[in-house]
C-alpha cells in the first residue's frame, strides 16, 4: 500500500489528475509577462512586466497587475483550494506593490516572475472542475478579486499626491 509523503497532506496537497489541461492561453500569458524574450547573448529572459513597469511607471504595474488576475480566474475554474487562491493573490499584490518602486521594482519584477509562480501553483493544486462552485469558493475569489483591485488603485493615489505635493513646491 503505497502512502502518500507527509509533505504530500493537508490542504495544499497536489490534487488529482484529471486529465484536463490548463487553457494554452493561460500559459502563453505566464510566459508574456515574466519571460517571453531572451536578452541576446545571454540566456537571460525578460518579460513585459518588468519591460512596461520600467516604461510606464506605476501605470505598468497596476495593468500587468490587472491582467494577473486572469489566472486567479482560471485557478477558481480549475477548482484551486482557497488557501492557494489567497497565495496567488499574495504573488500578486508583492507583484504590483515592489513592482511599482522606480527602476528597483523593476528589477524586482525581473526576479520575482509571480506569474510563472501563479501558473505552477495552478497546476499543482487543481482539483475537480466538474465539482460544484460553493458559496464559500465565490466569496473568497469576489473577495480577493475586490482587494486585488483596492490595492491595484494604491499606486495611482500615491502618484497623484506625489504630484500635488511636488506642484505645491
Amino acid at each position: 500500500m503505497n502512502q502518500p509523503p507527509q509533505s504530500e497532506s493537508g490542504p495544499l496537497a497536489r490534487a488529482p489528475e484529471n486529465g484536463l489541461s490548463i487553457p494554452a492561453w493561460a500559459k502563453r500569458l505566464a510566459l508574456l509577462l515574466d519571460s517571453a524574450v531572451t536578452i541576446p547573448g545571454t540566456n537571460v529572459k525578460i518579460g513585459l512586466d518588468p519591460i512596461l513597469g520600467l516604461l510606464l511607471p506605476e501605470l505598468g504595474d497596476t495593468l500587468t497587475a490587472a491582467v494577473s488576475l486572469t489566472l486567479l480566474g482560471v485557478a477558481f475554474r480549475e477548482r484551486v483550494p482557497k488557501l492557494v487562491l489567497a497565495r496567488m493573490l499574495i504573488n500578486i499584490a508583492i507583484d504590483a506593490f515592489l513592482g511599482a518602486v522606480p527602476v528597483l521594482g523593476d528589477l524586482f519584477d525581473f526576479a520575482f516572475r509571480s506569474n510563472e509562480k501563479n501558473l505552477a501553483l495552478i497546476e499543482r493544486h487543481r482539483g475537480d472542475p466538474t465539482r460544484p462552485l460553493t458559496l464559500a469558493d465565490r466569496l473568497v475569489v469576489f473577495g480577493a478579486a475586490a482587494f486585488a483591485l483596492v490595492l491595484l488603485s494604491v499606486p495611482f493615489v500615491v502618484g497623484a499626491l506625489l504630484v500635488r505635493w511636488l506642484v505645491s513646491l
